[in-house]
């Protein structure tokens, strides 16, 4: 075990004690509760002996660790008091933690824009980056977790939720009988089957989404608020029975790459498609205005010491810019 896995570990282990749980500390650490634990294992495999019990009222030292615990916070609680007075020397990195759908799909694409006029800021997003993941808070966190790290933070915009599917796939919820050849004949297979590419899924009539696979995201804890299909097609009368059937993916990028393969359909963040609408890579098979507004808006919240760097607020306040060009195009998409 390397001295940086040492620290690693340590600190999880130190976090995991002082907040009780895998997921708190997991939630300070801007790393998941799998990761945690998994430092934390590797530290007790290490040492060969157990650290941490786990009782109905939280984590609790083992007798090996206890005899240890007031230096290990101690030593912890310095290196924080370390790493604020020496700030100074990363001014140029910026480490942010956010919801991963919305890093992948909605930041790291307009960063690339400010990075075009900043390019001497250095960037760590979700433990990936320029520079690598530092201890401490992060700079700068977002998401829309009411109960999350950005609960106090500024509002960005609040995502709606609508369907989206390729422009082959959109079409034929507009036209049931459009097809690919050239002498007009529609083609179809048996409901559900995706073998030929040349031909399209069988379904009723105009608007219908029978025998269309429906795609869905799995839901997490840490993103509260996502309606899928069964909420969609509560809301909006169309045709479909079983709509919680089809394939889940735990991110939306993945499942909007099978989208994309017209492999199915799927509802998610407009925010997160429109450069691929306006592309004409995705399509919108019903109107937009049949979308569900979520309750709770991105917030991004800034780590006070960060505050003081022009960096940090260079990038803070074009985030706000964007976030509210992003609102205004979603908001002339649902009123037209």
């Amino acid at each position: 075990m390397t001295r940086t896995t040492h620290l690693n570990a340590l600190q999880a282990l130190d976090m995991a004690i002082r907040k009780g749980s895998l997921q708190a500390a997991a939630e300070k650490l801007g790393i998941t509760p799998a990761a945690v634990g998994q430092r934390i294992r590797s530290l007790e495999r290490y040492l060969d002996t157990d650290l941490i019990l786990r009782g109905r009222s939280g984590l609790r030292p083992t007798p090996a660790l206890k005899v240890a615990l007031d230096d290990l916070h101690a030593a912890f609680a310095a290196l924080d008091r370390v790493a604020d007075s020496l700030d100074f020397q990363r001014t140029a990195e910026i480490h942010i933690i956010a919801d991963p759908d919305w890093s992948d799909l909605w930041l790291l694409p307009r960063l690339a824009r400010f990075r075009e006029n900043h390019p001497n800021i250095l960037f760590n997003v979700n433990g990936e980056g320029d520079v690598p993941m530092r201890l401490g808070a992060p700079d700068i966190v977002v998401d829309r977790d009411p109960e999350g790290r950005a609960a106090n933070g500024t509002p960005l915009y609040n995502e709606i939720f609508l369907p989206v599917g390729s422009p082959e796939n959109a079409a034929r919820i507009s036209d049931p009988n459009v097809t690919k050849a050239d002498d007009g004949r529609p083609r179809y297979l048996p409901v559900g089957t995706l073998g030929d590419q040349q031909r399209m899924w069988r379904h009723s009539e105009k608007d219908s989404l029978e025998g269309f696979p429906l795609l869905h995201i799995k839901p997490r804890a840490d993103a509260p608020d996502t309606p899928g299909w069964k909420e969609w097609l509560s809301t909006y009368s169309h045709e479909r029975e079983s709509p919680e059937r089809g394939v889940q993916y735990a991110l939306v990028r993945n499942a909007l790459d099978s989208v994309k393969s017209n492999a199915g359909l799927l509802v998610c963040g407009l925010s997160c498609t429109l450069d691929d609408l306006d592309q004409g890579v995705l399509s919108l098979p019903f109107p937009a205005r049949e979308s569900l507004l979520a309750k709770n808006p991105y917030r991004m919240q800034i780590r006070s010491e960060a505050r003081a760097r022009p960096q940090v607020v260079r990038l803070a306040d074009w985030l706000v810019g964007e976030a509210a060009r992003t609102k205004t195009a979603m908001d002339k998409l649902v009123a037209r």
